[in-house]
């Protein structure tokens, strides 16, 4: 059986305080677009019991035991001891520290493709409930819909989100940004209007209110992200942003727009028209 991990971006991301629990509360809506990993499993018919995880695609720095596929399934194994082994295979193409969520994406349909392909009989909210085990963002790719998050952004809200008028550019420069690092370089504000209410407002009014709270700090870092923004505005964006602590950077445009390719070569680039 196989699934297709999407990925996902934010608009606006406002990160409100720090709590005592040393994790922030945050608000921003979570949208799904479709640049996807692809995730097959089949029962192991070879091992007793475990996991064997294979990779393609992009590159995996870490240790596999700590990918969240394989967490995802010694999960489920602890509440359904009679799951069988399986071998998965993951082939990543959403770029990794990127602010798009693959990682998550890929460990929250994990658990969907366990779910459905052993019947273990869960709920959209047990499934939900499990992927909070593995991430703050990985309940969103359960709902996997347009989504009002707030909390550590595992409390969601179905928004009415419709971008089908326009298309999304979305540049990753190869950048990775530690989640940890860009949390340790901003200083939490709670802010005068709610990405909420922003949202519903047309999408030529988030230029000047829609706000992503790293990008000040991120920007300065990593200046190569801002002249990314800059050149998608100068090309006739709508609305651009970086999505997550970075570093991708996305902007929206209208669908007769025609977009220049004019970044340097090995930048990933996509183009997704709704």
């Amino acid at each position: 059986m196989v699934l297709f991990p999407n990925s996902k971006i934010n608009l606006g991301l406002n990160v409100v305080r720090k709590r005592p629990d040393g994790y922030h509360d945050l608000e921003t809506v979570f949208y799904p677009i479709a640049i996807k990993d692809a995730l097959e499993v089949i029962q192991d018919d070879n091992a007793k019991e475990g996991i064997r995880m294979s990779l393609s695609g992009i590159s995996f720095d870490g240790k596999t035991e700590d990918n969240l596929c394989v967490k995802a399934y010694w999960l489920l194994k602890e509440d359904f001891p009679l799951l069988p082994a399986v071998m998965m295979h993951l082939h990543k193409t959403i770029p990794m520290g990127s602010g798009l969520g693959g990682g998550s994406a890929d460990g929250a349909f994990a658990l969907t493709l366990l779910n459905k392909k052993f019947d273990l009989g869960l709920s959209t909210n047990q499934l939900m409930n499990y992927a909070l085990e593995l991430g703050s963002d990985c309940p969103f790719f359960i709902m996997n819909k347009p989504c009002f998050a707030t909390g550590r952004g595992e409390l969601l809200k179905p928004v009415s989100v419709d971008l089908s008028g326009y298309k999304l550019a979305v540049i990753n420069p190869g950048i990775h940004v530690q989640t940890t690092e860009a949390f340790s370089l901003l200083k939490p504000v709670f802010p005068s209007k709610s990405i909420n209410e922003i949202i519903r407002q047309p999408i030529e009014t988030w230029k000047m209110e829609l706000k992503n709270d790293f990008e000040e700090a991120v920007f300065k870092k990593y200046p190569e992200l801002e002249t990314i923004k800059t050149r998608l505005y100068g090309s006739g964006a709508v609305y651009a942003s970086m999505t997550g602590s970075g570093s991708t950077i996305f902007g929206i445009f209208k669908k007769d727009t025609e977009l220049r390719n004019d970044f340097r070569p090995g930048y990933f680039i996509k183009e997704l028209v709704s």
